[in-house]
């Protein structure tokens, strides 16, 4: 069987989420396009996002109730939808966060040590 490594796309898939809600949490409401950028400024480019990943994503967690949604104008004077997270969202980031954090100590200690 190949060694085949994942897409970007699967291991996006079980983070972006927390990417958004972090996002929001530290930069306060933002329209989409933003997010996406943000997302690939911190990562220096190693995650590029598509619309058609990060919208969806934006509309389940607004369907969670994670996240609000209200129309305002860009500094380019565009309509968008801008996105802020909400106190169910800030919860549920505290709690993804100390899962991250749990699951990364794990895997530095899967490295570290070889016994």
């Amino acid at each position: 069987m190949p060694n085949k490594e994942p897409s970007k796309a699967e291991v996006l898939r079980g983070t972006l989420d927390l990417m958004v809600l972090q996002t929001l949490a530290a930069l306060g409401p933002q329209h989409g396009y933003a997010i996406g950028a943000r997302l690939g400024q911190v990562s220096s480019g190693a995650l590029t996002l598509n619309m058609g990943t990060l919208y969806p994503g934006l509309m389940r967690l607004e369907q969670q109730g994670l996240i609000d949604a209200e129309w305002g104008v860009t500094d380019n004077n565009r309509q968008a939808r801008f996105y802020a997270i909400t106190a169910a969202g800030r919860r549920r980031l505290v709690a993804e966060k100390k899962a991250w954090d749990q699951m990364v100590s794990v895997m530095h200690a899967l490295f570290e040590d070889p016994s």
